[in-house]
């Protein structure tokens, strides 16, 4: 998968985003490599699963082709957009699930530079986090991972869900709050 040179600029991402909403595939094509690792990025840290992770990416991508005739340009970033797509999906995706959640094995961080038991220990505490993360209403998942996966700012999660910057801390005040204590219940079993 390709990422997002940084090389584009903001108008250059407004020309493309204007020849896609004109049924420019190419353009389509050029904004679909450049936000496709972190469109899989938020979507994996939700599911956790690698096959139904690229099965998701590939539904974004379609899903927003599909609309793109009515994207319309606020002031979230068109990357907010294909953020909120991806959470429709990921919840569409759960309640077919039936509330089967994906933990596995599989890791986030895979750097050779760490011994095997660092890499061990990363990926406890990685494990440990997305459980924290899953426990979490819908939408302080969202604003979890828009905020700290993504770095999106207040403004532009506000933006992009809707609400008010003040509503966005509140809700983050919330979910770190609710996720400490997930996580200290979770130092006690042990």
């Amino acid at each position: 998968m390709q990422g997002q040179s940084g090389n584009e600029s903001t108008a250059d991402i407004d020309l493309l985003i204007k020849g896609a909403v004109g049924g420019n595939a190419d353009a389509f094509g050029r904004l679909h490599d450049m936000y496709v690792d972190r469109v899989y990025r938020h979507v994996y840290y939700r599911v956790g699963n690698t096959e139904d992770t690229e099965d998701l990416t590939q539904q974004v991508f379609i899903r927003a082709w599909q609309a793109i005739g009515r994207y319309k340009k606020t002031s979230s970033p068109f990357l907010a957009w294909l953020m909120r797509i991806s959470h429709n999906l990921v919840i569409d995706f759960y309640r077919s699930k039936k509330d089967k959640v994906y933990l596995g094995s599989e890791t986030v961080a895979n750097n050779s530079d760490f011994s095997p038991e660092r890499a061990a220990e990363l990926n406890f505490h990685q494990q440990q986090l997305r459980r924290a993360i899953l426990q979490l209403p819908s939408e302080q998942q969202q604003v979890i991972l828009m905020s700290f996966i993504e770095g999106f700012s207040y403004a532009e999660i506000a933006a992009s869900l809707g609400k008010t910057e003040g509503a966005i801390r509140v809700t983050q005040h919330r979910a770190l709050k609710k996720m400490r204590h997930i996580l200290e219940e979770d130092k006690g079993i042990d």
